[in-house]
C-alpha cells in the first residue's frame, strides 16, 4: 500500500473552476483499479494551495493511473487553472 500526495497551487480567481475539475479527476481515480480512497485538503490560511492524498494498493496501480490516457485528458483541462506544475510525492508507511 502507498499514499500519493499531490500539491497544487491554483491561479488567482480560478478556485471554482479548479474545484469542479479536481472533483472530476478524483471521480475518475475512484473508478481505477487499485485506488483505495482519497481526500483533499486546503492549506490553512491559503485557499489557493491544495493537497490531494490518495491511497493505492501498490505503486504499480498508481503508475497505471498516472500514465493513463484518462488522467492525461483530465489534467489537460486542469493545468490552465494552476499557477504552476503539480508536485507529487509517493509515501509509504515508516518502519
Amino acid at each position: 500500500m502507498i499514499y500519493v500526495l499531490i500539491e497544487r497551487e491554483i491561479a488567482p480567481d480560478m478556485q471554482s473552476t479548479y474545484e469542479e475539475l479536481a472533483r472530476k479527476i478524483l471521480t475518475h481515480a475512484y473508478r481505477t483499479v487499485g485506488f483505495v480512497e482519497g481526500q483533499t485538503f486546503t492549506e490553512k490560511g491559503n485557499p489557493l494551495r491544495r493537497f490531494t492524498l490518495s491511497h493505492w494498493q501498490s505503486e504499480l496501480h498508481w503508475q497505471a493511473w498516472y500514465t493513463s490516457e484518462d488522467r492525461r485528458a483530465q489534467m489537460s483541462l486542469l493545468k490552465p487553472v494552476l499557477a504552476g506544475d503539480e508536485k507529487i510525492t509517493i509515501l509509504q508507511a515508516a518502519g
